[in-house]
C-alpha cells in the first residue's frame, strides 16, 4: 500500500513541526517554503559579520513537560538554551520594572512597586496562579478547539477534571474584569505593565484579551523564559533536520502559486510550474494567503467564518535590526526588555517597544566585542496603505523607536554600527506574511477558544496550521497546531 502523500506549505515553526512529526510515523512528506530561510516569523537573515533574529526571540516551552520539550524530546531533537531568572526589564518614564520568572518573588516585586494596591494585587496574581494551573491541566493533553467531530469532543471531555468546571465563568470574561473585580482599575502603571506583557503574547491588551488566555499568558513565563544562542530558528532548523532523518523533502525557494483538488488529491503548484501532487495539504501560511494560494473553486467551498477571517488584517509589526559595538552599552544592557515611550500610554504605533539583545558570548549572532538588537513594535496596518503613508510612516517610526531607545539609553548612538528597518513590505517579501500581518488574531473573547479557526477546514484533508489558527500566534501556539494536524491525521498522540 502506498504511502501518504503530505505537502506542508510554509516552513515555519507550526509547518516544520508538523512535517518533521509526520515523516517520522512514517508519512511521505514535503515542506515548501518559499523564502530562503526556515523559520518564518522566527528566522534570521545575515548582514556582513551579523546575524539578526527577524522576530520571536525569547524562547519558552522548553521546561520538562513545556510543548516544546515534549516534541523536541519526541523527535530526538536537543536544544542548547539558559533559563532566565530574570526574564526581562520593563522601563516606564522614571520606573523600571523586573518580570522575574519566580513567582513568589515576582509578586512581590509588584507590591513594591505599587504599594498602595499591594493586597490587592497579591489577591490577583494568586487567581491568575490558581486559573492558569488549571488551565495547564487541561492543555497538558493538547485537546483540540474549537470542536468540529466526535472524536474532538470525546477527547476534549476526558481531559477535563471536576475542577475545571470553575473555570467556565472566564470564557465569558476579559483580564479587565479580573482587574475589576479585584479593585485594580485606578493603578494605571500597573494596568500598563500587563498590557505591556499582553499585546506581545495575546495582540490585544486587559481591555479585551480573553480572560482564560489572559491568565495563561500572565504565568507563562513563570513556567520558563529561555536565552537560546543564535535564535529561535535553531528551533526550525532542528525540525528541519529531523524531518530529513525521517525521509521527508524540505525545499528552500518554492513559492506555491495554487492549490487546487483534481479527483480524490490535491495538485500544488509553485511558482517555477512545478506540480506535485498531495493526499493532504497543510498549510502554513496566514490565511490572510488562502484567496490568493488557493484556486478559486476550492477557496469557495471553505466555511463562511474562514473566507471571513481571511480577508481581515490583523496587526503589523515595524521592527529594526541594529548591531552595535559593545563598549558603548551599559553593563546591565538586559536581554531582554520592553520600553514605553515615556509621554504616551498606548501599546501600538511605536509606543511600547520590545528588545532582544544577542548575549555577550554568543558569536553565532555576532563577533567578539559587538552583538545584534532586534526592536519590535506594533502598527496598525490601516495606516500604510497608500506609498505615501508608507514612506512617511517608515521613516517617523524609525526615529519614532529610536528616540525612546535614546531616552533610556543616551549613549546609544555611539554603540549603534548599522539599522535596518524592516517595515510591513519587508514582512511581505521575506517570510510571505501577506500586507505584513504579523502575530495572528488578537486573543480577544471573538477570536479565542471555542470562536477561533480549527486546523480543521470544510475540505477533506487540507489542513490549516500557525498562527491564524487555534491556540494562537508564539512558536508555543504554532507548535501546538502543528502538532494538532500530525494528530488529526495519523491519530496518534503525542508522548507526555
Amino acid at each position: 500500500m502506498a504511502r501518504e502523500e503530505i505537502i506542508v506549505i510554509g516552513g515555519g515553526i507550526g509547518g516544520l513541526t508538523a512535517g518533521a512529526m509526520l515523516a517520522q510515523s512514517g508519512k511521505s512528506v514535503t515542506i515548501l517554503e518559499a523564502s530562503r530561510e526556515w523559520g518564518g516569523c522566527a528566522g534570521k537573515f545575515q548582514r556582513h559579520k551579523f546575524l539578526y533574529a527577524s522576530g520571536a526571540t525569547l524562547g519558552m516551552g522548553l521546561e520538562k513537560g513545556g510543548i516544546h520539550e515534549r516534541i523536541f524530546r519526541h523527535l530526538g531533537i536537543k536544544i542548547d538554551a539558559a533559563r532566565l531568572d530574570d526574564v526581562m526589564k520593563i522601563k516606564q518614564a522614571d520606573r523600571t520594572l523586573t518580570f522575574y520568572a519566580d513567582r513568589e518573588k515576582h509578586v512581590q516585586a509588584m507590591q513594591h512597586a505599587f504599594p498602595s494596591h499591594s493586597d490587592n494585587i497579591a489577591a490577583f496574581y494568586l487567581e491568575v496562579y490558581r486559573q492558569a494551573a488549571k488551565i495547564r491541566l487541561l492543555m497538558k493533553q493538547l485537546p483540540i478547539l474549537p470542536v468540529k467531530t466526535g472524536k474532538e469532543a470525546f477527547e476534549l471531555l476526558t481531559s477535563l477534571k471536576p475542577s475545571h468546571v470553575t473555570l467556565t465563568p472566564g470564557f465569558f470574561k476579559t483580564v479587565h474584569s479580573l482587574l475589576k473585580k479585584h479593585h485594580l482599575l485606578d493603578c494605571r502603571d500597573f494596568i500598563h505593565f500587563l498590557d505591556g506583557q499582553l499585546i506581545d503574547s495575546m495582540q490585544t491588551t486587559t481591555k479585551d484579551c480573553a480572560m482564560l488566555m489572559g491568565v495563561l499568558a500572565l504565568d507563562i513565563y513563570h513556567e520558563g523564559a529561555y536565552y537560546v544562542p543564535g535564535g529561535l530558528y535553531r528551533f526550525a532548523e532542528e525540525l528541519v533536520e529531523a524531518a530529513k532523518r525521517n525521509g521527508a523533502k524540505a525545499i528552500l525557494g518554492r513559492r506555491v502559486t495554487e492549490v487546487r483538488r483534481v479527483g480524490d488529491h490535491y495538485e500544488v503548484e509553485d511558482h517555477r510550474g512545478n506540480i506535485r501532487t498531495a493526499d493532504h495539504v497543510i498549510c502554513n501560511a496566514p490565511v490572510q494567503s488562502l484567496p490568493d494560494l488557493m484556486h478559486q473553486d476550492l477557496y469557495g467551498k471553505l466555511s463562511i467564518n474562514l473566507k471571513k477571517r481571511s480577508t481581515q488584517d490583523t496587526w503589523g509589526s515595524m521592527t529594526l535590526y541594529i548591531s552595535l559595538d559593545e563598549a558603548y552599552l551599559p553593563d546591565d544592557f538586559p536581554l531582554f526588555q520592553q520600553l514605553m515611550n515615556p509621554s504616551a500610554h498606548s501599546h501600538d504605533e511605536g509606543n511600547h517597544l520590545f528588545l532582544s539583545i544577542s548575549d555577550k558570548e554568543d558569536r553565532k549572532r555576532a563577533p567578539e566585542g559587538f552583538r545584534t538588537l532586534t526592536v519590535s513594535t506594533h502598527i496598525d496596518l490601516s495606516n500604510w496603505k497608500t506609498q505615501s503613508q508608507y514612506d512617511l510612516n517608515k521613516a517617523a517610526f524609525i526615529q519614532k523607536m529610536l528616540n525612546t531607545i535614546r531616552h533610556y539609553y543616551p549613549s546609544i548612538d555611539q554603540a549603534i554600527v548599522d539599522v535596518y528597518p524592516g517595515a510591513p513590505k519587508a514582512w511581505e517579501r521575506f517570510p510571505h506574511r501577506p500586507g505584513g500581518v504579523v502575530g495572528g488574531f488578537a486573543q480577544t473573547r471573538s477570536h479565542s477558544l471555542f470562536l477561533s479557526l480549527s486546523h480543521r477546514t470544510s475540505l477533506k484533508n487540507f489542513w490549516l496550521c500557525g498562527d491564524s489558527v487555534f491556540p494562537g500566534g508564539g512558536t508555543i501556539g504554532v507548535s501546538v497546531s502543528g502538532y494538532h494536524c500530525y494528530h488529526s491525521i495519523t491519530g496518534r498522540k503525542l508522548i507526555q
